[in-house]
This record gives C-alpha cells, sequence and structure tokens, in this order.
C-alpha cells in the first residue's frame, strides 16, 4: 500500500466516529484573521477534514471549495454544512494530486503537518502558484516544540514549521502576520491544551 494510502486510511479511521475529531468550530486563527478576507471571496481550503473550517467560511458568504483525501472527513463536512445551511465545494483529493493550476482570491490551510520537508517544499510551490495576485495566504500549524507538549499535531518535529521556514518560502510576498507563540486551545479531542503554534497571513504581491 502507498504512503499516501495508508495515511488515507488512518484518516479515516480517525474520523469513522459520530464525534468531529476537531470540533465544529473553526480554528482561532481563522475566526481571528478571517475578517482581513474581501467580502464574497473565492476560498480554497486544503486538506480540510471535516469541514469545520471550510463551513465557517462559507457563512462568512464566501464562496469555498474545500478539498481533503479521507472519504468519511468528506462526509462528515458535507453532513456539517448542510446542518448549518451552507453551500461548500467538496473535492475528494489528495494533496498531491489536486490541480494547483486554479488561482483563487486566498488559500486556507490549516494544521496540514503530514508532509515531510521535501513534499512540504513542493507544495509550498505550488501554494504560491495558486493564490492570485494580490490575494492571501492564511496558513497556521504547529512549532517544533509542539512535539514535547503532545496535545496535536504528529510526533516529528521535522514536519514542523518556523518563521524562518516560513520567510525562506514567502519572505518576498507583504507580510501581514509572522508569529510563533503558545497558547491554550480547545479544538474538539484532537488539538486540546497548551500548542506551540505559528501563524502566517501574506499578500501575493500585485503583478503588474
Amino acid at each position: 500500500m502507498r504512503q499516501a494510502d495508508r495515511e488515507t486510511a488512518m484518516w479515516d479511521e480517525r474520523y469513522a466516529t459520530d464525534e468531529y475529531l476537531f470540533g465544529t468550530e473553526p480554528a482561532a486563527f481563522l475566526a481571528t484573521h478571517a475578517p482581513s478576507l474581501p467580502a464574497a471571496s473565492r476560498l480554497l481550503c486544503v486538506a480540510d477534514g471535516e469541514g469545520r473550517n471550510s463551513v465557517y467560511l462559507a457563512e462568512q458568504g464566501h464562496d469555498v471549495l474545500a478539498f481533503d483525501a479521507s472519504p468519511v472527513g468528506l462526509d462528515k463536512a458535507r453532513g456539517l454544512a448542510g446542518a448549518r445551511g451552507v453551500s461548500v465545494d467538496y473535492r475528494l483529493s489528495g494533496i498531491e494530486e489536486w490541480d494547483w493550476s486554479q488561482t483563487h482570491d486566498a488559500l486556507v490551510a490549516i494544521f496540514i503537518q503530514f508532509m515531510d520537508p521535501d513534499l512540504r517544499a513542493h507544495i509550498f510551490n505550488e501554494f504560491r502558484r495558486a493564490v492570485r495576485p494580490g490575494g492571501l495566504l492564511l496558513l497556521h500549524g504547529y512549532a517544533p516544540r509542539q512535539v514535547e507538549y503532545g496535545t496535536g499535531g504528529p510526533p516529528q518535529a521535522d514536519n514542523m514549521y518556523t518563521e524562518e521556514l516560513l520567510q525562506a518560502h514567502f519572505g518576498d510576498w507583504e507580510i501581514l502576520r509572522l508569529a510563533d507563540y503558545d497558547a491554550e486551545i480547545s479544538e474538539g479531542r484532537g488539538h486540546s491544551g497548551r500548542s506551540a503554534l505559528v501563524d502566517l497571513v501574506a499578500r501575493r504581491p500585485a503583478e503588474s
């Protein structure tokens, strides 16, 4: 079985419960920074899992496209969207198979730290072309010390973010926020407790 298939099977198993693993409310980072998105933006939510973030953005009046590799997660996301009375365009896709040639007003990627450094570098380059000129990237995840905290995320410190890493990939964009900090979060059973967090909000330069 391919590594990607093993990971999909693992997420299907984790999502195969009535409980929402990461809750049904958006990540605190997203709730804080979503007001910076222009009204009725066309958004892409990357590896969106059970849909808490895409549903929230649709509730704010945005046109939301979201994908995930887990069919079980997507079924729950559709159920959440239906319960909240909003429409989200959900697609079944792995992150490596996604068509990154489509451009969006903003790209939202929250806790997608299942990628090793080589794959992450490739996908970050894809992010750069998937955001339209003048559009926004909202990226949120864990710092390496999160492995010691053990309150969420994978056990691989190399998968985590640092300010230097994100500066290296997106430093030529307008950095609106880049921060490494600790906070108490309560986002379902999957993300709960003291957490080492990294935020990036960046604007792609407008082309002349």
